[in-house]
Order: C-alpha cells, then structure tokens, then sequence
C-alpha cells in the first residue's frame, strides 16, 4: 500500500484551525501515515496528537515546516508529489499509476498556493473541477487511491473506539 504524507499549505492560525485539524484528521483516519505543516499552530499539533493518543494509530504531525524544502526532499528520496487543485488534470486519469506508487507527499492548499507548486508537483491532481474544499478533496482522493481499503483499517494502540450501530452511539474503552 501507498505510504502517504500530507503537506498542509497557506494555514492562518487566526482563522484556519479547525479546517486545518479536519485535514489531519481526514489524512489519517483515510490511511496517510502523517502530516507537515507549513505554519506554525501548536493549537493544531496538540488537538491530532490527543486523537492519535485516544483514538489509537501511528499518525506523525509536524508544524513549522519549509514547504519547499519538504517537497524537495521528498522527491530526492524518490517519493511523488501530488498537488490537490481543482485546476488539476482530473483523477481518474492517473488514479491506476498513482495506486502503484511507493511514496506519495499530497499537498493541499487553504487560500491560493504559490504557482511554483503546480511546476514543482508531479501531477497536479482536481478530484472535480467545480469550487469545493480541501478536506472532501482529500477525503476522495484518499478513497480513490486506497480503493475503500482505508475504511477496514486497524488503529493499534486506540484507548477508545467505535462499535458500529444501525441506532446510537456505541463505545468501548480498551
């Protein structure tokens, strides 16, 4: 399976917390092992890794990170680069070559990213090309590339989880 790392784009502490806590919460929950920020926002840092505590999984989040430097060394490492943008080539046309990926580092954008990222990704990537957030962008793609795998995973080291119900809400403490 595909080994897939988030780089979050053009966060603003003052008004993007909590998209920003949704899109790592997204990445994980849908399989990507991690997330790199490129603001810094210990608030953001803090409310992933209590999820990560309770709720269980190996889910790395770092802030403060270079966003060129990160994504240069990403692809010196051998892993691809995929820019999520409505503006992309649409998914289904690399969704096969992109399953088969090793490494995948999967920027995602809050207000308008650097036109150098669309010439530095590999595929620039619109899951549709009408207006729509970052989060259900992500969430498809990630459903897409893992082909519903994602949604069977296991979150070793939960102190907390979920027991399916067709009424109610059903928990147990592990």
């Amino acid at each position: 399976m595909t080994e897939v790392f988030v780089l979050r784009l053009g966060h603003r502490p003052e008004r993007d917390q909590r998209v920003t806590t949704h899109v790592g919460l997204t990445a994980r929950a849908l399989g990507a092992r991690g997330m790199y920020l490129a603001s810094r926002d210990s608030g953001v840092v803090s409310s992933i890794q209590d999820v990560v505590t309770r709720w269980g999984g190996d889910f790395l989040i770092q802030d403060e990170v270079s966003w060129k430097r990160c994504i240069r060394e990403w692809k010196k490492s051998g892993g691809i680069v995929v820019h999520l943008t409505m503006y992309g080539e649409r998914l289904p046309l690399h969704e096969e070559t992109l399953r088969e990926t090793e490494r995948m580092l999967v920027v995602v954008g809050a207000e308008k990213v650097p036109g150098e990222i669309y010439g530095l990704a590999d595929y620039n990537i619109a899951v549709t090309g009408q207006p729509h957030s970052e989060i259900s962008s992500l969430a498809v793609f990630l459903d897409r590339l893992f082909a519903g795998r994602e949604l069977d995973s296991d979150f070793p080291g939960a102190k907390i989880r979920i027991i399916p119900s067709s009424s109610g809400k059903i928990t147990e403490e592990l």
